[in-house]
């Protein structure tokens, strides 16, 4: 398992990624080791299946964290593009087959209070060609109110990823 790990934190080195965070707490009932082999054996199934690069499934240590209310697990997923996320995300939506056990899996070993969030490397190839100590400063789009109203949990996966392609084209190119 350690190899597998520095492999992962070697090419996390060498390669710009989209990486896809997820906090979460378990479920009452779920031991530990079931909650992280769950997770495992569905995110592993993505990686193997080329629907993203790696993965890492974290736990808070002795409890420390600043962050009031964040959950005690942390997974995150990683990425080369926006359209391997989608594919991965296309891959997980048709609910069938041996992925789905897994995915359902996954869903049932965590509360209510999960968090997720989309993070990139930076500076990435978009922005790596004029670094300079003097940024312009980027005008950020404010969210469309129904996309916002569907992060908070109403909107299909497929949903937002159709809107956030609407929203930020430049984003989705390979």
């Amino acid at each position: 398992m350690s190899r597998k790990i520095y492999i992962e934190k070697a090419k996390w080195r060498t390669t710009l990624a989209d990486i896809y965070h997820i906090w979460a707490n378990k479920k009452q009932g779920i031991t530990d080791k079931d909650f992280a082999n769950g997770m495992r054996n569905f995110l592993q199934q993505l990686q193997d299946e080329g629907k993203m690069i790696s993965f890492r499934i974290t736990r808070c240590k002795l409890g420390f964290r600043s962050i009031q209310d964040l959950p005690e697990w942390h997974i995150m997923m990683e990425f080369d593009n926006m359209a391997q996320l989608e594919e991965a995300f296309t891959r997980v939506v048709p609910q069938q087959g041996e992925l789905e056990n897994k995915h359902v899996s996954f869903n049932k070993y965590v509360e209510d209070d999960i968090q997720h969030a989309l993070y990139r490397d930076w500076p990435d190839a978009v922005n790596k060609a004029k670094l300079t100590d003097q940024q312009p400063q980027v005008k950020i789009k404010p969210i469309d109110p129904e996309l916002e109203k569907r992060m908070k949990g109403s909107w299909t996966v497929e949903e937002i990823v159709e809107s956030m392609k609407r929203s930020y084209p430049e984003i989705w190119k390979k």
